[in-house]
């Protein structure tokens, strides 16, 4: 075995993917905590003492305590090299979740166990399971009162339909929690009991009658739905597991670091080390190939406020990255020397002179990257899949308020323009500059960062909800536009109409028959 294929087995490189609230951004604290890069873990509300989640580290998400962007974070445990994507839970912020999820090899579904499967995790776990990738389960928030077990793990098969494999399950719940029996490990995990907290279970699964919870009547239930499983539920399968087509399952509080470091030594032997990718529409390149190969999913301005940086998150699909190695830019055949690396804890950052494939390393950039980039560094041209676009639906029109700082409107516009959040769109006959968006909040950061990261305040003026579709250029008259159907051309100049509703494009087609409309993803 080569030492690179040594040191690729042992990457895991992951994403956590959730409703919002249901607590992913605590339960990646508390694994951060068991990887020993931070000392205590911060709940995302705890804002009056000014302790704030790791993994939140822009300025609007530490003030309304969400999640906003995709952090990446780096730690080493159990010999394994984990890497962490903390996705948006928002759901104005799929797009960029849709793209962290092309660069991850395995996703974590936080499930409150009081709500359910919710709206947002549905959504985000059909893009998981379309690429068929493992996804494993943590039902959270077990130090509240929630729904029966056995419902849960039911919805996850009628609304998601995947099968789901119990790996513990809870004696109690709430005010009544007791603990975990831990079917894997043939224990029983004790809440809120530091030392001896794992019980061991005897031959036929039982704890040893001297046990005081052993006459506990949460317990005895525990044992029925545990007969119940055994006889009707789903039998694990790591195939299966691989395949993304059964989802092992966990229980427990991420707030009360409950039931997580079980699941995550779990998580680190099930999960799969990096797979191979498809490139050239066709080809197989696997992830120990020398040849240094990635693609950019993710560009983001001013991590670093105080020196305006742009950073490029790069996944390696093969090989090995080296400090200074030369690549080619796919997209337009350039060579480029990457220098200037990192790596990131959240909010603290480290320079990085070597990854290898399934590693995310930030590329400093000074404007050669796009979202969707392939890089290679041998002879072979590599390109790999197009990552995922999604058409706005929601348009405004933007302006400066203060006409003498146009040039930090423009480098503001600029440069959040390229993070592929929100998409820019110009007048076809004025150039005026409107912006459009999955969700209503895009704009709300957009105004916050223009404001406190280019000094530059801006004014929105809503064009509404829109139906963009695009025409080909040899069939546009631009007398064709109208106050219902406004023309604009997008980034690379081509144009395209934003119809006011659906009623607006039947008609247009209608009256124009032979012309061509086309949408984006």
């Amino acid at each position: 075995m080569t030492k690179l294929t040594d040191e690729v087995k042992k990457r895991r490189t992951f994403a956590i993917i959730s409703h919002p609230d249901a607590g992913k951004t605590t339960i990646t604290e508390q694994m951060l905590l068991f990887g020993g890069v931070i000392r205590s873990a911060g709940t995302v509300k705890a804002r009056k003492s000014g302790h704030y989640a790791t993994s939140d580290w822009m300025a609007i998400e530490k003030k309304r305590g969400i999640s906003v962007t995709s952090s990446v974070m780096q730690f080493e445990y159990q010999g394994k090299r984990i890497n962490i994507l903390d996705t948006p839970g928002h759901q104005d912020f799929s797009e960029d979740t849709y793209r962290t999820l092309m660069a991850v090899d395995a996703a974590v579904m936080v499930i409150d166990s009081a709500k359910g499967i919710e709206p947002q995790t549905k959504k985000l776990f059909k893009v998981v399971k379309k690429r068929g990738i493992p996804i494993f389960t943590f039902m959270n928030k077990l130090d509240r009162d929630g729904r029966e077990p056995l419902d849960l793990i039911a919805e996850l098969e009628d609304l998601l339909g995947i099968e789901g494999v119990a790996m513990n399950w809870p004696i109690g719940m709430g005010k009544q929690l007791k603990g975990l029996y831990d079917i894997a490990n043939n224990r029983v995990e004790l809440y809120r009991k530091d030392d001896d907290r794992y019980l061991p279970l005897d031959k036929n699964g039982k704890l040893s009658e001297d046990e005081p919870l052993a006459q506990d009547s949460l317990y005895q239930s525990t044992l029925d739905d545990i007969d119940l499983l055994k006889e009707a539920g789903n039998t694990f399968d790591k195939e299966k597991i691989l395949k993304g087509d059964q989802t092992p399952v966990f229980f427990g509080s991420a707030l009360t670091n409950f039931g997580v470091e079980t699941f995550l030594d779990s998580f680190v032997n099930l999960a799969p080390a990096p797979q191979e990718h498809v490139v050239n529409d066709d080809e197989k390149l696997a992830a120990d190939d020398p040849e240094f190969s990635g693609f950019v999913f993710k560009i983001q301005a001013n991590m670093n406020p105080n020196h305006r940086d742009r950073i490029a998150f790069v996944r390696i699909g093969s090989g090995e990255f080296k400090k200074g190695i030369d690549v080619t830019l796919a997209r337009t055949g350039k060579p480029v020397r990457l220098n200037n690396a990192t790596e990131f804890m959240s909010s603290e950052r480290v320079q990085v002179s070597d990854a290898v494939a399934g590693d995310i390393v930030g590329l400093y950039d000074t404007g050669n990257f796009q979202i969707g980039d392939s890089i290679y560094a041998g002879k072979k041209k590599i390109v790999y899949p197009a990552l995922p676009q999604f058409t706005p639906e929601i348009f405004m029109r933007v302006t400066a308020k203060n006409v003498m700082k146009q040039k930090s409107f423009h480098k503001g516009m600029n440069q959040l323009v390229q993070e592929g959040a929100i998409q820019l769109y110009r007048g076809y006959a004025t150039d005026d500059y409107i912006l459009g968006a999955v969700g209503q909040l895009q704009f709300e950061v957009f105004s916050f960062r223009m404001k406190n990261e280019y000094n530059s305040e801006v004014e929105l003026h809503t064009l509404g909800n829109r139906v963009a579709r695009w025409i080909n250029p040899d069939q546009l008259d631009p007398k064709m536009s109208s106050s219902r159907n406004l023309l604009v051309k997008d980034r690379n100049g081509e144009p395209l109409f934003l119809f006011e509703n659906a009623f607006a494009e039947r008609w247009f087609k209608d009256k124009y028959p032979d012309v061509e409309l086309t949408s984006r993803l």
